[in-house]
């Protein structure tokens, strides 16, 4: 691991300004870029731990608060470890907070991530990679669908909601996507059951997308998040070993 420099950033959208997460390895570069998608309590001190572990194997690395519209981060009020007990008020908070995202808006707003790591001089240049969490891998998803282009490939872990029958399901895009993809289910997971994982291969596979689906036995539903009660040490460990391996194959 090289030493990593962190900085806030802002972004300018369609719709406003998004505050962020920039790391980075402090000397050498440009590197090859990740887009950093947040779960939903958001950018935090855990994922800027997250991002200095990844920027620390050689790469930028941007976590945008894609909940920017509600306010800069945090968002809502947390504590530093989110128990079960604190779930519930902390959803309620993050309620108005989560309507706010539309996908057309996630999209506008991941236009304004791509253009701002195109112009970042730590940023290498060409497509950049992605990974999400929780909701985050949806986003990344979609985002990779939405600008096939710009992106090489796309992780997601513990995603939830990611093959619904709704009509925005972020599995549709799967057409468009010309990225490799990894996605990491949990089997104690209730907001990615056993049939969206399987419409998600189905629909990943029919468009004949490079990728790979893996369910991790024993993880709950957040196993990554070190500040929370899900947090699984061994599934966290598996995750960066499969999401710098894509990265190596894919830059």
């Amino acid at each position: 691991m090289t030493a990593v420099q962190g900085t806030a950033v802002d972004i300018s959208t369609a719709d406003g300004t998004a505050d962020a997460y920039l790391a980075h390895p402090a000397e050498g570069g440009p590197h090859p870029a990740v887009l950093f998608y947040m779960d939903a309590f958001g950018l935090r001190p855990q994922l800027r731990r997250m991002a200095d572990r990844l920027a620390g194997a050689g790469y930028t690395v941007l976590v945008p608060n894609v909940a920017y519209r509600s306010g800069r981060a945090p968002v809502v009020d947390l504590p530093e470890f989110i128990d079960p007990a604190a779930r519930p008020e902390i959803f309620k908070l993050l309620g108005p907070v989560f309507r706010e995202l539309t996908p057309e808006g996630l999209m506008r707003d991941a236009d304004a991530y791509l253009r701002w790591l195109a112009d970042c001089p730590a940023a290498a240049d060409g497509p950049v990679a992605l990974t999400g969490y929780c909701m985050g891998a949806g986003i990344a998803l979609r985002t990779a669908g939405t600008y096939p282009d710009r992106v090489a490939a796309v992780a997601g872990f513990h995603g939830a909601n990611l093959a619904t029958d709704e009509p925005q399901s972020p599995h549709l895009v799967a057409g468009d996507i010309t990225a490799e993809v990894y996605f990491a289910h949990a089997d104690q997971d209730q907001a990615m059951p056993p049939e969206q994982q399987e419409r998600l291969e189905s629909a990943l596979a029919a468009a004949g997308v490079r990728h790979r689906c893996e369910v991790y036995a024993g993880a709950h539903h957040g196993y990554t998040q070190a500040d929370t009660a899900a947090y699984d040490a061994e599934a966290t460990e598996r995750h960066w070993a499969a999401l710098l391996d894509l990265l190596r194959r894919t830059f």
